[in-house]
């Protein structure tokens, strides 16, 4: 058995770029400084094998016109209402600030990070290890309605989007924060949606259905033909919380040949759903082997969600997931299957989804 620290970390998901959005650093140099608070920065992310992965460009709330507060957010919608669409130049201003940060970061890191765009770019930051960023919009907000900002974020390195975070947009609707609770909370894809479904596939860009509620889940199936994936999502009969995956939708991705990265958020893990962070790592490998029973070792990898919901402590940063990847091992994963689950399908997915 390899050392856990030797298994390189591919992650579906993190909210690193909020978190330095929302503190005014707008080159990310403090990305590159070890910090006491936050789970991912550059030294942690290199002591637990962190080799990069999906950062999210999220829109939080405008603080102009509301509460631009995680907890409030999600304590509202766990009464049951959705949170109110966002004001689309808003989101696009956000969105491009966002962006922007991504890339004053690969900048400013001497050659540390890339921003990849397409397999052959992110196969090569993992031998030569260069953390590899791919650019991710959690939430469609800042697409218009003809599409134009698509081609234009795809041009500039745009390759996955999710077509909502928990709240509506012109596409489609997001789930809501329940539990217990199917994810079968609202309608599906509006008609913009699945036009921006198709637009993604002709361009190559992955489609997240993480946020998505199940009515918009079964429309992107019939409607993709790219492999369905959920980038930081549990098992909904293990956990069930209206962001997991019911028994279903997980045959659905194996069908397609499609990926599920296991979230750490506490709330998405536990069987009684709450975000308490005195989580044992054990509830983890319960759900990797509830997902690979399902989908198969080659369709399961991992989508932390570091930055952006409440961790266990004994992986409270990225500077402990080898202490997961031993677990792992030590629950009968081989070199081979913790390769698969560390990186290995994320980049064959991608290189199914991608155009190169």
């Amino acid at each position: 058995m390899a050392k856990a620290s030797k298994i390189k970390v591919f992650d579906g998901h993190n909210d690193v770029l909020l978190r330095l959005y929302r503190g005014g650093d707008m080159d990310g140099s403090s990305f590159f400084e070890e910090g006491e608070t936050g789970d991912l920065d550059f030294p942690r992310a290199v002591k637990g094998g962190f080799a990069g992965g999906f950062f999210a460009v999220y829109i939080p709330p405008d603080p102009a016109i509301g509460e631009n507060n995680m907890g409030s957010l999600r304590a509202s919608m766990e009464d049951g209402a959705l949170p109110p669409a966002l004001e689309p130049s808003y989101a696009y201003r956000t969105a491009m600030g966002m962006m922007a940060l991504l890339f004053r970061l690969e900048a400013g890191s001497g050659g540390k990070v890339k921003v990849v765009r397409n397999v052959t770019e992110l196969s090569a930051c993992l031998k030569n290890n260069v953390m590899a960023a791919i650019c991710h919009f959690e939430g469609a907000e800042a697409i218009d309605p003809d599409l134009g900002a698509l081609e234009v974020f795809y041009r500039a390195g745009l390759r996955s989007l999710g077509p909502v975070w928990s709240r509506p947009t012109i596409f489609a609707e997001g789930v809501p924060f329940r539990f217990p609770h199917s994810p079968d909370t609202g309608p599906g894809l509006t008609d913009i949606g699945k036009a921006l479904v198709k637009e993604c596939n002709r361009l190559g860009i992955l489609l997240d259905l993480s946020h998505l509620n199940e009515k918009g889940f079964w429309d992107v199936a019939k409607l993709s033909d790219a492999p369905l994936v959920a980038t930081h999502s549990n098992a909904h009969a293990l956990c069930a919380a209206t962001r997991n995956l019911t028994d279903k939708q997980l045959d659905a991705i194996k069908e397609s040949d499609g990926m599920v990265g296991l979230n750490f958020g506490c709330g998405f893990l536990r069987d009684d759903g709450k975000s308490n962070a005195d989580t044992s790592l054990e509830v983890l490998v319960r759900h990797i082997d509830y997902l690979v029973e399902r989908l198969g070792i080659d369709r399961v990898g991992l989508g932390s969600d570091f930055d952006g919901a409440t961790m266990p402590l004994e992986l409270s940063d990225a500077s402990k997931l080898p202490k997961l990847i031993s677990l792992l091992g030590k629950s009968g994963y081989d070199d081979a299957s913790l390769r698969k689950l560390g990186h290995e399908n994320w980049v064959r997915v991608l290189g199914k989804t991608w155009k190169e």
